[in-house]
This record gives C-alpha cells, sequence and structure tokens, in this order.
C-alpha cells in the first residue's frame, strides 16, 4: 500500500522512542525503515523525532527523519513499515 502525500495535506510531526542502537544506525544512514504500530496515522511527508531512550530515561539526543513511504504489506495487523529519511542528525 503506497500513500502520497498531496500539497494540500498538513503535515504532522511525531515525536518517538528509540533504542540506542536503533538510534545510532538511523543516523549514521544505515537504516532507512522503521516498523511501527500505525496508531498515529502516519502519512507519507510526516516528519518523525526519534528521540533516544534508554534505561527509562531520555538521552537527549535526537534525529528528524522525513517518511517517504509506508506499507504494510506483510505486517500485522495495524502495523506500518516506514521508508525514512534523515533530515538532521542534531535538533
Amino acid at each position: 500500500m503506497k500513500k502520497q502525500a498531496h500539497s494540500t495535506e498538513i503535515v504532522t510531526v511525531h515525536r518517538l522512542k528509540i533504542a540506542p542502537e536503533f538510534f545510532e544506525a538511523v543516523q549514521s544512514g544505515a537504516k532507512k525503515a522503521e516498523v511501527r504500530n500505525n496508531d498515529r496515522n502516519f502519512k507519507v511527508n510526516d516528519t518523525i523525532l526519534l528521540q533516544e531512550y534508554e534505561n527509562g530515561r531520555y538521552t537527549g539526543n535526537i534525529v528528524c527523519v522525513r517518511v517517504t513511504y509506508i506499507s504494510d504489506y506483510n505486517q500485522p495487523p495495524g502495523q506500518v513499515v516506514l521508508s525514512i529519511e534523515v533530515q538532521s542528525k542534531e535538533i
């Protein structure tokens, strides 16, 4: 399932926790997808602020990504694969 953003759509900013090992992989550009519950109704072009979370607290490290593609192919109900592109490595 491909979803495309239209020029009249409002882009949403989501703040999500991410474990350190995944944070590093996203920040370096090695990890280009996130599997997430779609409880936020993600859309192409949405911005996600991935906040590194370790031992029950935020570390202060944030990476900003843009959703470039969304698929629910072969995923459990309610989950999606978000293709992401790093916009900013430090906020």
